[in-house]
């Protein structure tokens, strides 16, 4: 093994804080001092309060919209390299913006490229993130990208359960090579929603390829967003018979009305990780954190180890 020959330390976007913390406590080391001052109109600077030249840096914070989260990443990262930082990995938990990889129709844009080269450009010579919405955005980067997975802590969660009669499901066909790996990994059966969408967020039609009647089914997802499709997923299957529906989604972004459809549903719950920090506290979520596993390969990252075992999918 190496003897790593500069310093890791260790910072925290404003909205990860509390994952942060909880990787920097499994790494064995502490947050260093950034202090954020922000102006009337909205604008901030973040500031680091101690020295990093000739460090490693590890910058934590998830891009989740609004824009403010990516912003204050970027920012950090330019004052890291300003600041002469050796090596700079922005870890980001949750890559946000994600969806838009590819042109679906005229005159849009490919946001998940723009970003990727923005964060290069910004300062960041390494990039360590989990369950990207579409394992090719990896390729949008020039800089070396970890891409975990959350099966690392979702799997022992899952077996946990001893659940018989387990089948494992995809709400719809893109994530069908996912729903294939969790149930290889644990043996099980596997189904697939098929989805029909008027727009964005809206599901106009849903069908069930496979059979749920006295299954306990597992959904399996890289996000859970308006929480739409994973409460039509659920209802459709408890009516074609299933015994019970969980769902599996690493990152629990939440937004509108997310929340009362989860209590409304006939999810009997849904296990996420801490990527993003929750709104507010629900009786049907359940989250696993993802600190040790990020502190784990930074830890590895730093000490030039071999990763490999952390993927087990």
């Amino acid at each position: 093994m190496l003897t790593p020959l500069t310093e890791a330390k260790f910072f925290s976007c404003t909205q990860s804080t509390a994952l942060a913390k909880k990787i920097a406590a499994a790494y064995g080391a502490k947050l260093g001092n950034v202090i954020t001052s922000t102006y009337s109109d909205g604008e901030f600077q973040p500031s680091f309060e101690e020295s990093v030249r000739g460090a490693r840096l590890f910058i934590i914070g998830s891009t989740n919209p609004g824009a403010d989260n990516l912003m204050e990443m970027l920012l950090m990262l330019d004052a890291a390299k300003r600041a002469s930082a050796r090596h700079i990995t922005a870890v980001m938990p949750y890559f946000g913006w994600a969806r838009q990889d590819r042109k679906d129709k005229p005159r849009v844009p490919i946001a998940a490229k723009m970003i990727a080269s923005i964060l290069e450009t910004a300062g960041a010579t390494r990039i360590i993130t989990m369950d990207l919405h579409a394992d090719q955005i990896q390729g949008f980067f020039e800089k070396p990208v970890d891409h975990l997975f959350a099966s690392t802590v979702f799997l022992p969660y899952l077996r946990n359960l001893n659940l018989d009669y387990l089948t494992i499901a995809s709400p719809d066909m893109g994530g069908s090579k996912r729903a294939y790996a969790y149930s290889k990994a644990l043996e099980s059966d596997v189904v697939i929603c098929y989805k029909q969408r008027e727009k964005a967020n809206v599901i106009s039609h849903m069908e069930l390829i496979g059979e749920v009647t006295g299954k306990n089914v597992v959904l399996v997802d890289d996000m859970v967003d308006t929480a739409g499709t994973l409460t039509k997923a659920a209802d459709l299957m408890i009516e074609r018979g299933a015994k019970s529906v969980r769902a599996v989604c690493t990152h629990p972004v939440l937004s509108g009305d997310a929340y009362e459809r989860v209590e409304k549903s006939k999810l009997e719950e849904l296990i996420v990780t801490d990527s993003i920090p929750l709104r507010k506290e629900s009786k049907k979520i359940r989250v696993v954190s993802c600190a040790d596993l990020f502190a784990d390969v930074m830890k590895s990252v730093h000490e030039n180890r071999s990763i490999s075992s952390k993927f087990l999918m």
